[in-house]
């Protein structure tokens, strides 16, 4: 395992949404016997609200205040040596201070999806409030793209089983010796 690893025990999986973040992070936590966070999840919990009613009653400023103080308390405990994998949002590692926050105290790593396979991942689902508009879907998807690539690592994802992503992301040079 690299040094930077072993410091600041994160791993910090980004990507746009339904790319698999909250499925691989946690079968990678379990893989790695780490505490998995989903910074979504952790939101909610703190706002008692769920994401779309954030963004539709707060909107999406106050979303990513809330977003980046989840993260701030992630990190905290990273820094304390509490070895995590923590699902940032689709959004999160495009604020500045959140990609500071993440690449600065642990690995970042891309999951890449094409846009057929998130589109069929999140047909059916109506929680996501930013894939409403399908084209203004895929124009957020090309703009976050360019922050994204920022990341450590970077892992392609087709339709493969989230055990299969695992690997990959295990067989990445940050875990050998």
């Amino acid at each position: 395992m690299i040094l930077k690893l072993k410091q600041t025990p994160g791993i910090y999986l980004v990507g746009f949404m339904g790319c698999g973040k909250s499925t691989v992070g946690s079968a990678l936590a379990d893989e790695l016997g780490w505490s998995f966070f989903d910074l979504d999840q952790e939101i909610e919990k703190a706002a008692g609200a769920s994401v779309a009613d954030i963004f539709e009653q707060r909107g999406e400023g106050e979303f990513r205040a809330l977003e980046t103080e989840a993260l701030r308390k992630r990190v905290y405990n990273v820094r304390t040596g509490r070895p995590q994998v923590i699902a940032l949002g689709g959004g999160a590692f495009t604020i500045e201070e959140n990609i500071a926050l993440a690449s600065n105290h642990g690995v970042t790593i891309w999951l890449d999806a094409p846009l057929e396979v998130i589109q069929l991942r999140i047909a059916a689902e109506t929680h996501r409030p930013l894939a409403r508009d399908p084209q203004r879907f895929q124009q957020l998807l090309e703009v976050r793209r360019e922050s994204y690539a920022r990341a450590d690592y970077r892992i392609e994802i087709f339709d493969q089983e989230p055990a299969a992503v695992v690997a990959g992301i295990l067989a990445l040079p940050l875990f050998r010796p």
